[in-house]
């Protein structure tokens, strides 16, 4: 079972609720999902700085595929509130456990991140820290102040817990204005109970729906996983639910198996099938589309916030026509 240092330098089971789970085998990847190991200079100026600033990124906590790819051109997806969730999801890699406090210069170090490496858009997640009275949103709003205090041109893209049970916590967290506020529904809901056991289809869903109706200009975005059994009607179904929601963006990428107790692949996804679900989603209406094996929440951020706002503006001009 794989072990890793917790935020105290001690030596834990990284995912300790799994280790009685039966294995599955991990399945060789095709061709048009490997990657090349991150090995470039700019790949570890970014982890230096990280360690340095004592940071923690997704990238590294959920073993992204595309990690060499975007530190090399130092891009990084801040992970907030420590490297331990309190939940235990069947496919994700973070650490779970009992969390410690949270780091009070935790906001000022991201915003000094960022600032260091000239980012123009952040992206920022976080563990759930189902432990917090509020979820962790007061952290966000403060991360995100002092982002916008630091370097004010930067664009701001969330990547939030669902908040399940802290009432007012969503709220809270729309009224800091982030650019662009993420929650993935990460598969159908089908398959919840094996997949995301201790999350709720329809309050991630509410989630999405509440930001609007806190702000309509924030651009909101959802994230699914495919290849862990769900069919071609069910994606299309969480699709009508996200438009309903009037979610902007949506990401769909492969399920890839972090390890052999974690969930098994269902099946490796053809780039084909991925255009096709494109295809059908600009159909239902959402602003912008990204769907490939290697579409991950976060992969080329940037580029894609500056289309959500093109996309945007194309959609006034027309309705105003």
């Amino acid at each position: 079972m794989e072990k890793n240092s917790n935020e105290e330098g001690e030596l834990k089971v990284r995912h300790p609720e799994k280790i009685n789970r039966p294995d599955n085998p991990i399945q060789r990847k095709p061709d048009w999902i490997r990657v090349k190991a991150p090995n470039s200079p700019e790949y570890l100026e970014t982890k230096e700085l990280m360690r340095g600033l004592k940071l923690h990124t997704v990238c590294e906590e959920a073993a992204c595929p595309n990690i060499g790819e975007c530190w090399k051109q130092k891009h990084a997806t801040f992970m907030i509130m420590g490297a331990t969730c309190t939940r235990a999801c069947a496919f994700c890699n973070v650490a779970t456990g009992k969390p410690n406090a949270l780091d009070p210069h935790e906001p000022d170090n991201v915003a000094t991140a960022v600032k260091t490496m000239k980012l123009h858009h952040v992206v920022i997640t976080s563990v759930d820290r189902d432990d917090l009275a509020d979820g962790g949103a007061d952290h966000f709003v403060k991360v995100i102040s002092a982002i916008r205090s630091s370097t004010p041109s930067t664009t701001i893209e969330i990547l939030t817990p669902d908040f399940m049970k802290k009432d007012g916590a969503v709220d809270h967290v729309a009224h800091a204005k982030p650019d662009v506020f993420n929650h993935n529904l990460e598969t159908v809901p089908r398959l919840y109970p094996t997949i995301r056991p201790g999350a709720r289809y329809f309050t991630s869903l509410s989630l999405l729906k509440r930001v609007k109706e806190v702000d309509p200009s924030i651009f909101t975005k959802s994230g699914l996983m495919v290849g862990l059994g769900e069919t071609r009607e069910e994606v299309g179904q969480v699709m009508d639910d996200l438009r309903a929601a009037d979610v902007d963006f949506l990401t769909i990428g492969q399920y890839l198996q972090p390890t052999p107790k974690h969930a098994a692949v269902d099946r490796f996804v053809t780039p084909e099938e991925f255009e096709s679900y494109a295809t059908l989603a600009r159909g239902k209406g959402f602003l912008l589309v990204s769907s490939s094996p290697l579409t991950r929440s976060s992969h080329h951020a940037g580029d894609d916030f500056r289309k959500l706002r093109l996309a945007r503006q194309a959609s006034l001009k027309h309705a105003a026509e």
